[in-house]
C-alpha cells in the first residue's frame, strides 16, 4: 500500500467514526501519518478534555483505522 492509499484508507476509517463523535458534539481530523505506521489525529469539540476520549481513541478509533490500514501500529491524539 502506498502512502497515498494509506492516507485514503485512514480517512475512510475516520469517516466511519465521525458520525458517532458528531452525535456527541465532537469531531476528529487527521493530522499526519508518520513512517506509514503512526497516525496522529486531533479530537475536536466536545471530545477535547472528555474523560472517555482516551478509551474512545484506543478502542474505537485505533481499531477502526487498523481495520482499513492493518500496518498502522499506533494512533495518538495531539492537542490543538
Amino acid at each position: 500500500m502506498t502512502t497515498e492509499e494509506l492516507k485514503i484508507n485512514v480517512e475512510k476509517a475516520l469517516a466511519e467514526i465521525r458520525p458517532f463523535l458528531e452525535s456527541d458534539g465532537g469531531n476528529i481530523s487527521l493530522v499526519s501519518i508518520e513512517d506509514d505506521k503512526l497516525v496522529k489525529v486531533q479530537l475536536e469539540g466536545a471530545c477535547v478534555g472528555c474523560s472517555v476520549n482516551q478509551m474512545t481513541l484506543k478502542s474505537g478509533v485505533e481499531m477502526t483505522i487498523k481495520k482499513y490500514a492493518p500496518q498502522i501500529e499506533q494512533v495518538i491524539n495531539v492537542e490543538g
